[in-house]
Order: structure tokens, then C-alpha cells, then sequence
């Protein structure tokens, strides 16, 4: 009686996810197309994946399916970024783009300092100074694996195995891992020859300062800077570009290859002895142990860290208002912008007749650069009605909050235009 491996379960099926996420570590990682010489299982996942770049008749009929931008593929764009006004040019942008997202979420991460005040819902706001302005089109600077050893590990296990096959006389078996080998290894290859890029729009001649706010339920990001640099994060964007666009014939190649791995596999592991059925199992589950690791590590970070690169490591600082009127005011008295009302009715959208007072009030005084201080002189007309006046009341307080806080704390921004 003979005895069998049922290896159909994972010679191109289990640890897909895995290995896809691992294939879009290639164009963030330096050196990393180079270390994909292992026994990946996954290769049916792969294959059907990136076989969706292609766009040639040929090889629609082997991976049906919507076709892609390469950057969305590898999860470099995609993501849909927070609403943008500008403080001076009056632009607005109800959506920004990815990598507005990728800053948004990098400050919300941060520890900020707290705003003495009443509180409600505490809403962060992060200035950034942008004191960079990138080159148009430019190669961000990779990053450098932390133990690229690691992968000498699977590529070691994946030949040592597919040698001792053959030793032992297991020709299938040794071709397959060899077969596995040589499939993940081209494909990690060809997919990482594209070349990962950053590009942002030019600024207009003569363009006044890129100063705007960034917005969201939950935090806030007063961009401060140069058009072009402001440019870098609401219109910039991460790309790739392969020599073989637009049809991409080189990736479909690589996807017909790991269908032929997956599908050889799967018929000529089970012709093998069952030792080096072992063999060829332990190479996969060595190389599927890698490849967790690999896609455990948190792709939007390593954009994040690559986009502070671009941007020469903007300062970042932060506060935390207790509620949303206190922000809009702090907003307005570090963006100083040309007209206040504007972006006081973005953040505070409320327009029945005490909102109205109150924000005519806060602008007239920013209009004429006089403080935000208030007493009961301030707390409405005699006709206003005592629940409007204490309304009225708590939101200048609010205000008067912002401004002590604004006052108190403004000198840990190292940039005299913020108390000037």
C-alpha cells in the first residue's frame, strides 16, 4: 500500500492573501525584488490578482476581471482624503486624495497638548509647517528592511529541500520546489523593476501662500507652507511605472507562469515519494511563515514614514480643543486667513440667528486684529431671548478659551507668523 500527500490544498491556494500582501511590499522595501527566490505558496491567489494589469486580449481570457492603475493595485493610492480649504487662494477641494488620507491619519497618532476649556467632544489640531517643496516628479527614498537575513531563511529551506529531493531520486518532487522557486522569484523580479514615484502639480506663478486646513470629524491639520508644498499632500500622489505599459505584457507573463506553477504542482507533487512530499510541504509552510510576517508589517505606516521623507519631516504640533466652536476659532487665529467667515462657516456649518451673531462677531474682530475677549457688554441685545443669550454666552466663552490657549501656547510653534 502506498501513502499520499494531499497537497492540492496548498499548492497555489492556502496563504494567498499572504502572499499577495508580501508582493506589495517589493516598491517600499530597497533590495527587496531581490529576495523573492523561495517556494511561495499562493501562486493561483497571485496569479489572478496581479493578471488584472494586463490589458491584452490574450490575457483578459486567462484573468477576467476589471482592469487596474498598477499604484491602486499595490494599495499606493486609492484612499479618499479629507475635505480642503485654503486660507488665501480660496480653493476648495470637498476630497482630497491618498495621500492627504496617509498625513491625516499620521497626525491624528500624535500626542497633543490640551486646551484649557470647556469640553464636549475633543477634536485634535495639528499644524504642520511645510518647509519643503519636493521636485515635481521625484524617486522617494526606500526603506531599508530591518532583518532582510530573514529572507535567507525560506530561500535556504526552498533550495536545501528541492537538493535533497533530488539526492534521494524524487525528480518531481525536486522540480516542483525548483519550479516554485524560480516562479516566485521572476515574478517578485519583474513586479519590483517598477519604478515607485512621487508626483505633485506645479503651483501657479505668482501664488500666494498654501495655507489651508485639512478636516475631518475628529482631527484637524492647518497646512502652512509654500503652495507647492501644501500641493505635496492634497494633489500629490504615489505612482509606479513599469517599461512595459501600457499593456503590462511582462506581468502577464509572470501570472501565466504561476498558473503553470500552480497547476504542475498540483499534478506531479502527488507522482512524488512521500518524503519529498514532506519536503515540498515544509518549504511552503517555511516560506508561508515568511510571507505572514512580511504582510504583518503595516503598509500605510511605511507610506506614511516615505512621505514624511518626501517632505523633509515637516514639524508637527498639536493641540486638543474640547469642542468643535473652540477649534474653528483656534483654526482662524493660526491660519489668519484672508476671509475668516469662510472657513468659520466650513467648520461651524449651524446658522440659525445666534450662530450668525456669533460668528460675525469673532470675524469683525479678527478683520479689525482685536482680541477675543468678552464680558457680559457681549452677551446679546435686550430683545434676544435668555436662552440665546446663555447660548451666546458659552460659545464666546468657547472663543475666549481658544484665544488664551492660542496666546498661552503659540510659542511652541518656532514661527513668528503665527502670534504676528
Amino acid at each position: 500500500m502506498t501513502f499520499s500527500l494531499n497537497t492540492s490544498a496548498v499548492a497555489g491556494v492556502f496563504g494567498g492573501d499572504e502572499a499577495v500582501a508580501t508582493m506589495g511590499t517589493v516598491h517600499v522595501y530597497e533590495h527587496r525584488k531581490w529576495l523573492g527566490w523561495y517556494n511561495s505558496p499562493g501562486s493561483y491567489t497571485i496569479a489572478k490578482r496581479y493578471g488584472l494589469l494586463t490589458k491584452s486580449k490574450m490575457f483578459s481570457g486567462f484573468f477576467p476581471g476589471v482592469h487596474t492603475d498598477p499604484a491602486t493595485l499595490f494599495e499606493l493610492d486609492g484612499l479618499k482624503g479629507p475635505r480642503f480649504r485654503a486660507a488665501h487662494s480660496g480653493s476648495v477641494f470637498d476630497e482630497t486624495g491618498h495621500l492627504a488620507s496617509l498625513f491625516l491619519k499620521e497626525c491624528s497618532e500624535l500626542q497633543g497638548v490640551p486646551v484649557e476649556g470647556r469640553t464636549t467632544r475633543s477634536i485634535g489640531v495639528t499644524i504642520a509647517e511645510l518647509h519643503h517643496v519636493p521636485e515635481r516628479k521625484m524617486k522617494p527614498e526606500r526603506l531599508h528592511m530591518d532583518t532582510p537575513i530573514l529572507a535567507c531563511v525560506p530561500i535556504s529551506i526552498s533550495i536545501g529541500s528541492s537538493v535533497y529531493c533530488a539526492v534521494i531520486g524524487d525528480r518531481y518532487s525536486s522540480s516542483m520546489i525548483l519550479l516554485g522557486i524560480l516562479a516566485s522569484g521572476i515574478s517578485c523580479w519583474v513586479i519590483g523593476s517598477g519604478e515607485f514615484v512621487f508626483t505633485h502639480p506645479p503651483e501657479a506663478p505668482g501664488s500666494p501662500p498654501g495655507d489651508g486646513v485639512l478636516e475631518s470629524d475628529k482631527e484637524v491639520v492647518i497646512l502652512r507652507g509654500e503652495e507647492g508644498a501644501v500641493n505635496c499632500i492634497t494633489r500629490g500622489r504615489f505612482s509606479l511605472i513599469f517599461s512595459s505599459e501600457p499593456k503590462y505584457r511582462n506581468i502577464g507573463w509572470c501570472s501565466v507562469l504561476l498558473l503553470v506553477q500552480f497547476i504542475a504542482q498540483l499534478l506531479l507533487v502527488p507522482q512524488g515519494t512521500l518524503v519529498g512530499q514532506v519536503m515540498f510541504v515544509a518549504s511552503l509552510a517555511v516560506s508561508w511563515a515568511y510571507n505572514l510576517w512580511l504582510s504583518s508589517l503595516n503598509k500605510e505606516k511605511i507610506q506614511r514614514e516615505i512621505l514624511k521623507s518626501v517632505l523633509r519631516r515637516p514639524k508637527l504640533t498639536k493641540f486638543v480643543l474640547g469642542t468643535r466652536t473652540s477649534m474653528a476659532i483656534f483654526v482662524l487665529l493660526v491660519l489668519k486667513p484672508e476671509e475668516p467667515e469662510l472657513i468659520l462657516d466650513d467648520l461651524l456649518s449651524n446658522d440659525n440667528q445666534v450662530w450668525s451673531w456669533f460668528k460675525a462677531t469673532i470675524a469683525s474682530r479678527l478683520y479689525k486684529k482685536e482680541d477675543l475677549r468678552f464680558g457680559p457688554a457681549d452677551w446679546g441685545v435686550a430683545t434676544m431671548l435668555e436662552r440665546d443669550r446663555q447660548l451666546l454666552k458659552t460659545l464666546y466663552r468657547d472663543a475666549q478659551s481658544a484665544y488664551d490657549g492660542y496666546l498661552k501656547l503659540c510659542d511652541t510653534v518656532d514661527d513668528p507668523r503665527v502670534i504676528h
